[in-house]
């Protein structure tokens, strides 16, 4: 279908591309003999392991179960043995627990039968068996977005990829357009909709051209806009739809997918192929060759860099993501997941240590928030320790964690930090 030109939401910013992997072609990463598999794939609670060291697995065998409603199954990548699980630091200051494997080398499968012409409720089983989740970087649980609360009749289908560096998704969108399309499909006749709607941003022509073809997928051309990426902002720049303060996609009659859990999804559905793998982008200026590469889950970060030509000397930072949403690593020990869709190693000239000072009030984080919310407020309040005033005055839990606040703060705040501090202390109230 002919693109059509999206709309564009209010403030956010403008950031670099620096997509120096964009005409790289997806390359296979080569597989470790020793693979860590995080439980803790999925947002919300860590799958529970139902093997034990000793024990002989394939490629695609389940090996840890969804613990409840907003959880995730979880697979092995490889044949081989399972040789520990334990609970260790996952290179973010946190702790999950690993299924660690060794690989034997021989690649047998045991994957799910495939399903032809499935209809709503397998499909969902079939999302839910195969453990995807959302892989834009959130790790939501697919089946469970595949049952709105409220009646949807669009599938928007996030391709905007709006994040510095990261070229993962437009490089998934050119060499596997038809795949996409066939997994947005499925998604559509799980939700009983026909109405499919793609949105890519106009930095990406060849993947826009790509999806033109199919007819019963509408092209929406965005604009280069900070962060497009967010499913409110998508929803509104492809449908003019407005999503309410607390609400979600589905009480503006959308669903969102990722592109590249469309073509999980299309995987899932005809080869029977659980989420055992992903593409990733790997770039900054430390990295000698940026890439984008299929990675198997629970390969060493350090694997993954030593494809590209290993670590420069000049590196001062690791990113897991993208600069703005992602998170700053601990070295290279932790292993890739789900929701790994970037390793960023960055030098001086890409970083900015530059003191944090005392806030300015200069309002500059309210004027390029896109959920037009008070950052400033939930800073203040969090350092006080008052998380309900952070909720109250800051709006805090409708954040959608951009960075687009930290980005444009002159005072250099760790505005994100705080804000991730206030919602956590929230939600222990919340579950207490």
């Amino acid at each position: 279908m002919k693109k059509i030109k999206g709309f564009r939401f209010s403030r956010g910013v403008h950031v670099p591309g620096l997509k120096a992997s964009a005409e790289k072609p997806i390359e296979d990463c080569p597989v470790p003999e020793l693979l860590s598999i995080s439980t803790s794939m999925a947002l919300g609670k860590p799958a529970t392991p139902i093997v034990a060291v000793g024990d002989k697995v394939k490629a695609g065998q389940l090996i840890a179960t969804a613990n409840g409603p907003i959880s995730g199954n979880v697979h092995a990548s490889v044949s081989g043995e399972v040789v520990a699980i334990s609970s260790r630091p996952n290179g973010t200051g946190g702790t999950e627990t690993y299924i660690d494997l060794r690989n034997d080398g021989e690649y047998e499968t045991a994957y799910l039968p495939p399903i032809t012409d499935g209809n709503a409720e397998e499909l969902v089983q079939r999302a839910f068996d195969a453990g995807l989740v959302g892989m834009g970087g959130a790790g939501f649980p697919t089946a469970v977005k595949l049952k709105p609360r409220s009646p949807v009749d669009t599938l928007v289908i996030n391709g905007a990829e709006c994040e510095p560096y990261l070229t993962c998704d437009h490089r998934l969108m050119v060499e596997h357009t038809d795949e996409i399309v066939r997994g947005a499909r499925y998604f559509a006749r799980a939700l009983g909709i026909t109405n499919i709607v793609i949105g890519i941003e106009s930095n990406k022509p060849d993947a826009i051209e790509a999806f033109e073809k199919y007819a019963d997928v509408k092209v929406v051309e965005l604009k280069k806009q900070y962060p497009m990426g967010g499913e409110k902002q998508l929803i509104y720049c492809t449908t003019k739809r407005k999503v309410p303060i607390g609400k979600l996609p589905a009480d503006a009659g959308c669903d969102v997918q990722n592109v590249a859990t469309c073509y999980a999804m299309c995987e899932a559905v005809e080869l029977g192929k659980p989420l055992i793998e992903r593409i990733m982008t790997v770039s900054g200026g430390g990295v000698p060759d940026p890439k984008n590469l299929r990675v198997k889950f629970g390969t060493p970060l350090n694997s993954v860099v030593t494809a590209c030509g290993g670590a420069k000397e000049d590196v001062v930072k690791f990113v897991s993501g993208g600069p703005m949403m992602g998170f700053a690593m601990v070295g290279l020990s932790s292993t890739t997941k789900k929701t790994t869709g970037g390793l960023l190693l960055l030098t001086e000239k890409e970083t900015d240590y530059s003191p944090t000072t005392h806030c300015l009030s200069c309002g500059k984080c309210a004027d390029v928030c896109p959920m037009k919310l008070m950052p400033m407020n939930t800073v203040f309040y969090t350092k006080a320790g008052d998380y309900d005033g952070a909720a109250k005055y800051g709006g805090v839990m409708n954040c959608i964690e951009c960075g687009a606040c930290a980005y444009v703060c002159p005072a250099k705040q760790p505005i994100v930090q705080n804000i991730r501090l206030a919602k956590a202390e929230l939600r222990k109230r919340m579950v207490k």
